[in-house]
């Protein structure tokens, strides 16, 4: 080992990122490491990961992060802002579905920069989760009410996919037997190529068709999809359209604009059975394409096929209104392979974000935004009639299409151009302009400046003066958003206050760990997070010109090198928007490989029986037919199994998918002999990467044998959960698998023979793959792979604490566990009566989220601690653990009752504990007191457990009125 240069350590930065990121300090490190008998991390290493899959030589990222040192937080946000304003942020007046806006100050700095939102968990254990629980209930109010429908979900992840799950539903709705879906030429173009792609892949056939040459009349068509207003922003009466699809048997979905309907009539008084679209103008940046909520909304007959989460009201023990997700048992990752969808998430935050942005407006001020920018558009339309240009004669909100006269669409755009202004590319003859919240008088001002052909003054006031404004029998006329909560918080401080009694609601990582199994709660680091708030990386439209975006194409190329080398794979794209959209791209390609070899009948996946629910689902959706392989006793893929059921399906078998590590918490040392029976075969190894966080820097899944793998950015890469959303899931692939990445019908990406997009947007949700590229930039490669031994290590260490309270179900064949652990609690259900679920609950009253229940293994708790969560943390939560052990101990004594004990209460609420009469054979401070730390900081949950049969029963998905408020 080279000696250290003093000068030149002296001389170092001194905001350095790893060490802040990894929790554990030195001097615990080795604490840790003494508690399991080793003298270093590699010992560790060398126990828990087997050593043929290890990687030969250090992880090295090469230029992109290689400075010769470890670099200091503030040269690293420089270095990166340089970068991104190799962006050049003009006003983009493109439209097709994102519109610039307003982010209300209070609503960016309280929510999109508060960690105490954008740290939170989904909201599976609700009773800590009342604060965005009632958040989603306004966003779902919210989209109820604009499109006129009495169900919504709590959003989707853009609306291009929400397009295409509403074909989906459409098929399931139909019992599977229709299978043709019309879809509007006129609606947006990324959406169509959505709804293309997963239509091929279940054997739907896709009709773009004009509207008025639509038909009907075979009986095979399961449902139409429409835009009003259209891609080119005209305005046309779906209503006898709608009419005679649903005479044929079809339903009709309708893509809207949701600051439209303030003034327009919704969806669902036209008779459309399903409207979908983007909540993004609705306060969120346009990011590059996202993240951004898309919405769902359907008739309540349809509510058991709704894609996505659904919230509810319900009410908790004490009969006090609560929160919760609604209709669990629907949830798709539940039904494995019988799902109709393999969503099984949302775009929270962003969902959040669109909701306050509601609350804070009301529906005057929404009314009033949309009309300002009607009337601008408005005058834009008379300025350009005066010009000699041709708009058309159909209604319009906010976008026009202009047939230009005496002047080419080129030169057009490049007047525009010169103005800073961004146009809607059509034809050599044609340009669109979309006005926005942004728009203002001048700015049309400049706008007829650039059509002009001669010197003409027109003024805007005076154009606005001379137009109708009005939309006719097209105008809405039913009210919207009449809750009180969209009548009460429009001051700035009212506001304020709302949004931070409801985050007090929530528990975050600002609180305590979250130790979830799978799910990889880690830091995500302030440095990380401040791009976000750029205008560099927030203010750019997906469909700009690529050299206005060549600090995005930096980043994607950088960032794509580094996952590339991290995993071992040849190419990646950073596409899909979700993990479960990985795991469906990655399929896809596996199927478009197989077609391009005329082995397109290469058809069946297997898939081990413990793998997650949205694994059979995305299989599904590809097109394949799910074979279930077995596993042994130490929850390891059984080989032999798997060999016969190879061997079975050997003529059309087209892929394996399995997670590694395993979903049990253990790297299973047989995994290239798995991935060799698979190629044998002649299939594909399609690899979960939900598990990286135990991977980066130590072995590579490109190295023992898997094709493709996608990357849940949203775990091992920082990118925060967001209550539920935003995450990202890029898929990385080898070689051969490399020209079927998927690509765009707008910009140009992909591989030369990509497959059709799965995202609205061709990078995803681009803005937040910023956060990522931030942690990779500040970690190093030696700090990524440190990063992963310290995972590993205190996965370890709150084993060897936990293992003498209750049995740790699975082990490595060394005796050590991955990065995540499986408490077995089945054996208290019969000693105690005491089950997973009071586990969960009773963890609240200790101040702590509950790990993974009952996943894979029902009965127990999967507990991940990641890297960054320092070992008095660990302590405390082990600590909690073994409290909680005693607390059943004794229930098995008879001190007290099976049904009447602090897990059976718990949670504890404040007004529980402070209740007059207390008639439970433990004390109130047991109850609300468990632990020392609580009394220091306590969080108290604002809602006793939840009744979700009583909410199953009594389906309430938009905000109660306000007499149901009387009993909180």
């Amino acid at each position: 080992m080279s000696a250290v240069d003093p000068i030149a350590a002296l001389l170092a930065p001194t905001d350095t990122f790893v060490h802040r990121h990894i929790g554990p300090r030195p001097d615990d490190i080795t604490a840790m490491l003494q508690t399991l008998g080793l003298a270093s991390l590699d010992a560790l290493v060398e126990g828990a990961v087997p050593g043929s899959i290890r990687a030969a030589a250090a992880l090295d990222l090469g230029r992109d992060v290689a400075c010769g040192r470890e670099p200091g937080e503030a040269e690293t946000l420089a270095a990166f802002r340089r970068m991104m304003q190799q962006n050049k942020v003009l006003r983009s007046l493109i439209g097709m579905g994102y519109s610039a806006c307003h982010t209300p100050g209070v609503i960016l700095r309280n929510i999109l920069e508060n960690p105490g939102w954008y740290t939170q968990y989904t909201p599976y254990q609700a009773e800590i989760s009342q604060g965005r629980l009632e958040a989603l209930i306004n966003f779902q109010t919210m989209i109820s009410d604009l499109t006129g429908l009495p169900l919504s979900n709590a959003s989707l992840l853009d609306e291009g996919t929400a397009a295409a799950e509403a074909m989906a539903m459409c098929l399931h709705v139909a019992g599977g037997k229709k299978r043709a879906f019309v879809v509007a030429d006129d609606c947006h173009p990324q959406t169509i190529a959505v709804v293309k792609t997963r239509a091929e892949a279940i054997g739907v056939a896709v009709r773009v068709a004009a509207p008025a040459d639509m038909d009907f009349g075979t009986g095979d068509v399961c449902g139409v999809l429409l835009q009003v207003p259209d891609t080119l922003g005209r305005i046309v009466d779906p209503s006898a359209l709608i009419a005679r699809a649903r005479a044929a048997g079809a339903l009709a979905v309708v893509a809207t604009d949701l600051l439209a309907l303030t003034l327009l009539r919704p969806p669902g008084e036209m008779g459309a059975d399903i409207a979908v679209g983007s909540a993004q103008r609705f306060g969120v940046p346009l990011g590059y394409g996202g993240p951004h909520a898309a919405f769902l909304a359907c008739r309540d007959e349809h509510k058991r096929l709704l894609p996505g989460r659904v919230i509810g009201v319900s009410r908790d023990a004490r009969g006090k209104r609560a929160y919760r997700m609604a209709m669990q048992t629907r949830e798709q990752h539940i039904r494995r392979d019988k799902a109709t969808s393999n969503i099984c998430t949302a775009q929270v935050l962003l969902a959040i974000m669109a909701g306050m942005y509601a609350v804070y407006h009301g529906p005057q001020g929404l009314a009033r935004i949309g009309a300002r920018v009607h009337a601008l558009t408005a005058a834009l339309a008379a300025g350009l009639r005066k010009l000699g240009h041709d708009v058309g004669s159909a209604p319009f909100f906010d976008t026009l299409t202009v047939a230009l006269q005496g002047v080419n669409a080129e030169a057009v755009h490049a007047r525009a151009l010169a103005k800073g202004i961004n146009l809607r590319p059509i034809d050599a003859a044609r340009v669109g302009v979309a006005l926005d919240e942004r728009s203002t008088v001048e700015e049309v001002a400049t706008l007829l400046e650039v059509f002009a052909v001669s010197q003409t003054a027109l003024d805007v006031h005076d154009l606005a003066r001379g137009t109708d404004l009005g939309f006719g029998e097209l105008a809405r006329t039913s009210e919207f958003l009449g809750h009180p909560v969209f009548h009460s918080y429009h001051s700035e401080h009212d506001l304020l206050r709302y949004i931070h009694r409801l985050e007090s609601r929530d528990l975050s990582l600002t609180s305590s760990m979250i130790s979830l199994g799978s799910c990889t709660m880690k830091l995500n680091a302030t440095s990380e997070m401040i791009p976000l708030s750029w205008p560099e990386i927030g203010d750019i439209h997906p469909f700009v010109p690529r050299d206005q975006a060549a600090g995005y194409t930096a980043m994607f190329d950088a960032l794509e090198r580094a996952l590339s080398t991290i995993t071992g794979f040849a190419a990646v794209s950073l596409q899909p928007n979700a993990g479960s959209q990985g795991e469906y791209a990655g399929l896809l390609v596996i199927r478009a490989y197989h077609q391009s070899r005329g082995q397109g009948h290469r058809d069946v996946c297997l898939i081990p029986t413990s793998a997650h629910g949205t694994n059979p689902a995305s299989a599904v959706l590809a097109g394949f037919k799910v074979v279930a392989v077995a596993c042994d006793e130490r929850g390891n893929v059984d080989l032999g199994d798997l060999r016969k059921k190879a061997a079975q399906h050997a003529a059309n078998l087209a892929a394996l998918m399995i997670t590694y590590p395993s979903t049990h918490g253990v790297f299973e040392v047989q995994i290239r002999e798995i991935c060799g029976v698979i190629h044998e075969h002649g299939g594909q190894v399609y690899l979960d990467g939900a598990n990286m966080n135990a991977q980066v820097g130590l072995c590579r899944p490109g190295d023992y044998g898997a094709d493709v793998c996608h990357l849940n950015l949203h775990k091992t890469f920082c990118i925060p959960h967001g209550g539920g959303g935003p995450g990202m899931g890029p898929i990385a692939v080898a070689a051969h698998l490399a020209p079927f990445l998927p690509g765009h019908p707008v910009v140009q990406c992909g591989g030369a023979q990509a497959i059709g997009p799965v995202s609205a947007a061709p990078w995803g949700s681009a803005s937040i793959l910023s956060i990522s590229f931030m942690y990779i930039l500040m970690m190093g490669a030696a700090g990524l792979t440190r990063a992963t031994k310290v995972a590993i290590l205190n996965a370890n260490y709150m084993a060897k604490r936990l293992e003498g309270h209750y049995p740790v179900l699975y082990r490595g064949e060394n005796g050590r566990v991955a990065h995540e652990f499986i408490l077995d609690l089945r054996p208290l259900k019969a000693s105690a009566g005491i089950e997973a679920e009071d586990f969960a609950k009773r963890l609240m009253d200790y101040g702590f989220h509950a790990p993974t229940m009952s996943f894979p293994v029902a009965g127990t708790l999967m507990i991940e601690p990641t890297e960054s969560e320092p070992r008095a943390e660990l302590d405390r939560f082990c600590d909690a653990m073994i409290a909680i052990r005693e607390e059943v101990r004794k229930v098995e004594q008879g001190q007290w009752p099976r049904d009447n004990n602090p897990l059976k209460h718990a949670p504890h609420t404040a007004d529980v504990v402070t209740a007059t009469e207390w008639a439970r054979p433990y004390p109130r401070e047991v109850a609300a007191f468990p632990a020392p730390w609580v009394r220091d900081s306590k969080f108290w949950p604002h809602v006793a457990r939840i009744d979700n049969a009583f909410g199953d029963r009594n389906l309430v998905c938009t905000c109660p009125p306000m007499d149901a408020y009387a009993a909180d």
